[in-house]
C-alpha cells in the first residue's frame, strides 16, 4: 500500500509538470500569433510574426564561421531572446515605455515562465540565463546576437520594400553603423549595395 501511494504522489508531480510545460508552449505559441509592431505601423500588409523573426535569427546564428565564438550557445540564445515577448508583446520605442520599464516585464515575464512553469531545473535555468546574457550585452556572443536581431530587422524591411513597395529607411538608419561584427557587418553591407541598385532600378519606388 505504501509503494502504491508513493507512486502515486509522484505521478501527481509528474502530471504537475507536464501541465506546467504544456501551459509554458501554450504561451510561447503567441510568439507566432504576435506580427512584429513595426511593420504594423508601417502598415505592411502581411507582416511576420515574432516567432518568424527568432527562427532567421537562429538560422544566421549557424551560419557564424567565427572560432572565438561559441555558435551552439549564440543558436540558443537567438532562439530565445525575444521569449518574453510571448507576454509582453513587442514593445518599440513608439509605445512609449521606458527601457527600464521594458526590461522589468521582460524580465517578470520571464521569470514567470522559467520559474513559475517550468520550476527549477537545469533547462529552464539555461532559458533564463541565456535570455539574461543577451539583456546584459556584455559577452561576445551576446554583442554577436544583437548584430544578429539588427541585420534580420533590415533584411526584412529590404524584402518589405520590394513586396509592399514602402520606403522603410528609417529601419535602415537605425541600425546604420551600430553592427559590430565582422561577419554580420558583411552581411549587412552588401544588403546596403543591393538596396541601393534596387532603388535605382525600380520603376514604381517607394511608397512613404
Amino acid at each position: 500500500m505504501e509503494t502504491n501511494v508513493i507512486n502515486s504522489v509522484d505521478d501527481n508531480k509528474k502530471v504537475s509538470n507536464v501541465t506546467n510545460v504544456l501551459a509554458f508552449l501554450h504561451i510561447c505559441q503567441q510568439l507566432k500569433q504576435t506580427k512584429r509592431t513595426g511593420w504594423l505601423y508601417h502598415g505592411i500588409k502581411n507582416p511576420e510574426s515574432i516567432s518568424d523573426h527568432m527562427h532567421r535569427m537562429s538560422i544566421l546564428a549557424l551560419l557564424c564561421d567565427d572560432d572565438s565564438l561559441d555558435r551552439d550557445r549564440c543558436v540558443k540564445m537567438a532562439v530565445v531572446h525575444d521569449l518574453a515577448e510571448s507576454k509582453v508583446g513587442d514593445i518599440t520605442p513608439l509605445d512609449g515605455v521606458s527601457k527600464e520599464e521594458k526590461h522589468r516585464l521582460e524580465e517578470e515575464a520571464m521569470l514567470h515562465l522559467c520559474t513559475d512553469l517550468l520550476g527549477n531545473t537545469p533547462q529552464s535555468k539555461e532559458i533564463f540565463e541565456l535570455w539574461q546574457e543577451y539583456e546584459n550585452a556584455k559577452t561576445a556572443e551576446a554583442l554577436f546576437v544583437k548584430d544578429l536581431d539588427k541585420f534580420e530587422m533590415i533584411l526584412q524591411a529590404s524584402e518589405y520594400e520590394q513586396s509592399d513597395q514602402k520606403d522603410l529607411t528609417e529601419f535602415f538608419e537605425s541600425a546604420s553603423n551600430k553592427i559590430r561584427h565582422p561577419l554580420v557587418k558583411r552581411w549587412a553591407n552588401e544588403l546596403y549595395v543591393q538596396r541601393e541598385e534596387y532603388k535605382k532600378k525600380t520603376i514604381l519606388g517607394f511608397v512613404s
